[in-house]
């Protein structure tokens, strides 16, 4: 069959597409390779929690009602209700394998078959591919390993030290919820910057978005200052930790061996368990069309819009603004790329 508009991906930025794709009245087809909606947010450590309260953290057309700051489980039932509320066609188990031109209609192969379309807006996300260092591979097998999202809870942890590699909030996250049981040791890359999540009984959120700074757009003086920067931890329990010894700060990991891993300073520390909170890379290697993705393997746009009649992206960081990867700021980019679909 073919479609007007092809989404690939059913997480909050093909769902946010999907409402103004059904606005317009075009026929399209979500397709994601989940087994469920939400299921990426559910399989998320157990005890997170977004930082930005529920009223800024919904999807256009839908309020999020949830207790304050919303748990992984939360917004994965959110997610489940959108689709619903707005009876989005989301087709689960179909993983896309292939994408490209054939006569100028986009051809989407999957495992399920192949799907005709005039339009494609890729809505994949940030979260891809885990990025764990290569020389992981040097350490002993007696090292529990796991990336950031793989980690569920303590329970999965050996007895013994834990190295937690990265200081974003994910890895700052784990890193408290393991001193109780575990000598914790937080390997990062950059001075770490602590915000408060409450100022006055209100969220942060609440004052940087009255002052602008999550509309920030990408090529403004402050959106290159912020896009610099690594994103500031929200909370003061780490930095109590850190001050107080519990937890260890150690320099950016560089290489390992056996059970020792050796960091930027040359000291090194012999561990049990080590945890890569380092993020994710894209992948992108089905999309058949060289020209939008660049060296680095990210997508080559202007705010979404490819150089390819028809080819969109949706869910990236700073594709617009501070705010473009968050379920908070994805429906404006949604809106815009719905206004100059392939007609």
């Amino acid at each position: 069959m073919k479609y007007d508009a092809v989404i690939i991906g059913g997480g909050q930025a093909g769902l946010a597409m999907g409402y103004y794709l059904k606005e317009r009245n075009v026929s399209f087809l979500i397709v994601d390779a989940s087994s469920e909606i939400g299921e990426t947010w559910k399989k998320r450590y157990d005890s997170l929690r977004l930082f930005t309260p529920d009223y800024l953290s919904s999807l256009p057309g839908l309020r999020l009602e949830a207790n304050s700051y919303p748990t992984k489980d939360e917004i994965a039932n959110y997610l489940k209700l959108y689709a619903k509320t707005f009876t989005l066609p989301v087709q689960l188990n179909t993983k896309v394998t292939k994408l490209f031109l054939n006569n100028d209609v986009f051809m989407v192969e999957t495992s399920k078959g192949s799907i005709q379309a005039d339009n494609v807006i890729v809505a994949t996300g940030p979260f891809q591919v885990p990025n764990i260092p290569r020389f992981s591979k040097n350490l002993s097998e007696e090292v529990l390993q796991l990336h950031s999202s793989e980690y569920k809870n303590p329970d999965q942890i050996r007895k013994g030290s834990v190295v937690v590699v990265g200081g974003g909030n994910s890895g700052s996250q784990i890193a408290v919820e393991l001193v109780e049981n575990h000598k914790v040791y937080l390997s990062i890359g950059h001075k770490m910057r602590f915000l408060p999540q409450e100022v006055g009984h209100k969220s942060i959120f609440w004052y940087l978005d009255r002052l602008g700074v999550y509309k920030a757009r990408h090529d403004s003086p402050l959106g290159k200052i912020l896009k610099n920067k690594p994103d500031p931890i929200f909370g003061f329990e780490l930095k109590k930790l850190i001050k107080e010894g519990t937890i260890t700060l150690v320099p950016r990991a560089h290489s390992s061996k056996n059970n020792t891993i050796l960091f930027q300073d040359h000291s090194q520390i012999k561990i049990d368990n080590i945890i890569w909170a380092t993020g994710y890379k894209p992948d992108y290697g089905w999309i058949k069309f060289s020209e939008v993705i660049d060296s680095k393997g990210s997508p080559i746009h202007n705010r979404g819009i490819t150089s390819i009649k028809g080819l969109y992206f949706l869910g990236l960081p700073w594709q617009h603004n501070r705010s473009s990867a968050l379920i908070q700021g994805v429906g404006d980019d949604a809106r815009h790329i719905s206004s100059h679909l392939n007609k």
